[in-house]
């Protein structure tokens, strides 16, 4: 807007290079400049869908019966942030390195952030577009969100997920007591990713799925061996061996009377 009284005769609105209009004529191409008023009072343009090109000066220039007179007004462009680039999704042993990336533009220029979406994280690890993680532990694993902030609009955010993979650990593994005619269980629990496969052992012997009464159930974090009806012969010492393709380990356990 640019404000002029009755002693104006003449009146332009120009940006840096160009006239855009001397009193209601159109001097420019541009089909998002369109004249709003020109009155006794007040001269204003009116710029539609700006862009971040319209930054810059604009001069309203007025002609009065004494001297030319003009005003500045600074046109200053916001952009809302946006990713433009981020890591994919990773994979990595544990104790490796990571590098994750996040670019963002806008302006002003956003700041971006990196945090870890877990239940025991707390606060950014990174305030910085680049987040590293050296000798990266199993508790590190999961998503990493990137959250890109210029106070224009609300913060944009993105997420890469990482998951480190480990050998098996076996957390649990029990002996058990159990008389002969009964059911009796003997339960292998582990750790692993990828997950671990199971296999059972007595002493030295493999145990094969659907060997009369035994069943054995694996599944991602446990592998469960059934005796439907125990008898003396099943006593004994059995092994649970749990591996994937980055190590194995094993666990012994008795069954007993």
């Amino acid at each position: 807007r640019c404000s002029v009284d009755n002693r104006v005769t003449r009146v332009a609105w120009l940006d840096r290079s160009s006239i855009l209009y001397a009193g209601n004529d159109k001097w420019c191409l541009d089909p998002r400049v369109v004249l709003l008023a020109n009155t006794k009072t007040q001269y204003s343009i009116q710029i539609q869908d700006v862009d971040v090109y319209d930054e810059g000066p604009y001069t309203c220039s007025v002609q009065t019966d004494n001297h030319p007179k003009t005003s500045r007004v600074h046109l200053i462009v916001q952009v809302s942030p946006k990713i433009t680039e981020i890591s994919s999704d990773i994979s990595i042993n544990e104790g490796g390195n990571v590098s994750l990336t996040c670019i963002a533009t806008g302006r002003p220029d956003p700041t971006i952030t990196w945090r870890h979406i877990s239940p025991k994280a707390v606060g950014f690890i990174s305030e910085d577009e680049y987040l590293e993680i050296t000798g990266i532990t199993r508790e590190q694993s999961g998503e990493y969100e990137c959250s890109a902030s210029n106070d224009v609009s609300a913060p944009v955010v993105q997420r890469v997920k990482v998951t480190v993979n480990y050998p098996p650990y076996i957390s649990d593994a029990k002996s058990t007591g159990v008389p002969v005619g009964q059911k009796g269980i003997l339960m292998c629990e582990a750790s692993a990713v990828p997950s671990a496969d199971f296999q059972w052992y007595k002493d030295d012997k493999r145990l094969a799925e659907g060997q009369k009464g035994l069943k054995v159930e694996n599944k991602a974090f446990f592998s469960r061996l059934t005796f439907f009806n125990v008898s003396e012969q099943d006593y004994g010492n059995y092994t649970c061996v749990a591996s994937n393709r980055l190590g194995n380990t094993n666990a012994s356990m008795i069954l007993y009377g």
